[in-house]
């Protein structure tokens, strides 16, 4: 299917989805956001498609939301209703991606800003080029943190890591982002996307759901005493215990072999 500002590309198990708006650094358009979530929900239904690479076209990963088509009710003093614009665009795409049941990769080549700084933060691995660099960037325009940051951004670098980056809006550079934990890995850009699909590859060679149910474990026990996660840890497993993978994963330790999933 072609978009207008996205870019859909599968090769064999692992779908690469560019963000396609390069003229402002892949800003969140309405019409990116509506792409969006048409592409990742149809990715997610895909039982060949077992892993997803997100990345921006060009200089960035994602500025973040395009503020564009609001200037002109702000020159005339008007005052938007942003909750609107939010829930009807990341409100949607936010747990679109955070309850994908197929492994995320973020190939962040550029700035990560505002939003922008939300996806990645809601893939399950982020890989930076050593020239990216991130910004929550609402308090230089008088706003909060949304599409999920306040929510995603302590869960990934501690709450007062968060507090700071969200107050000050301080860019920080790739090592740094590193060394909080904000990215998995940096590596040279001009390698990103080699990094990215080799990940991605051996994410979609293990056993898909368990990989998904895995994600939604870890979420779900972030709200519960030990006692529930326990028993809702043996819940899940006679889930994981139930696919084609769990039997093939068995049969391959015992007869000393690689187990060849098929995310089944």
């Amino acid at each position: 299917m072609a978009y207008e500002q996205l870019i859909v590309d599968v090769h064999g198990a692992v779908a690469v989805v560019r963000m396609n708006n390069t003229v402002r650094l892949n800003a969140l358009s309405p019409t990116m956001t509506l792409e969006m979530l048409e592409a990742l929900g149809r990715l997610g239904e895909d039982g060949a498609v077992r892993a997803i690479v997100l990345t921006g076209e060009g200089r960035g990963f994602s500025a973040g939301a395009d503020l564009s088509e609001f200037g002109e009710p702000y020159t005339k003093g008007e005052r938007p209703i942003l909750s609107l614009f939010l829930k009807e665009g990341y409100n949607k795409l936010i747990p679109l991606l955070a309850g994908m049941p197929k492994p995320l990769v973020a190939a962040i080549n550029g700035v990560a800003a505002g939003a922008g700084l939300s996806l990645a933060l809601a893939c399950d691995f982020r890989i930076a080029g050593d020239g990216a660099t991130f910004t929550t960037a609402w308090s230089k325009i008088g706003l909060v943190p949304d599409a999920g940051s306040s929510y995603l951004l302590p869960r990934t670098v501690g709450m007062a890591k968060a507090l700071e980056m969200a107050m000050l809006s301080d860019r920080v550079d790739a090592l740094s982002a590193l060394g909080i934990g904000l990215v998995h890995g940096v590596v040279p850009a001009e390698s990103l996307m080699d990094e990215a699909r080799g990940l991605a590859d051996r994410l979609a060679r293990l056993p898909t759901v368990a990989l998904g149910l895995t994600r939604r474990l870890f979420e779900e026990a972030a709200h519960m005493s030990l006692a529930e996660a326990l028993d809702r840890e043996a819940e899940v497993q006679d889930m994981a215990a139930a696919t084609e993978d769990h039997i093939e994963g068995v049969l391959a330790f015992l007869e000393k072999r690689d187990a060849l999933f098929k995310g089944l």
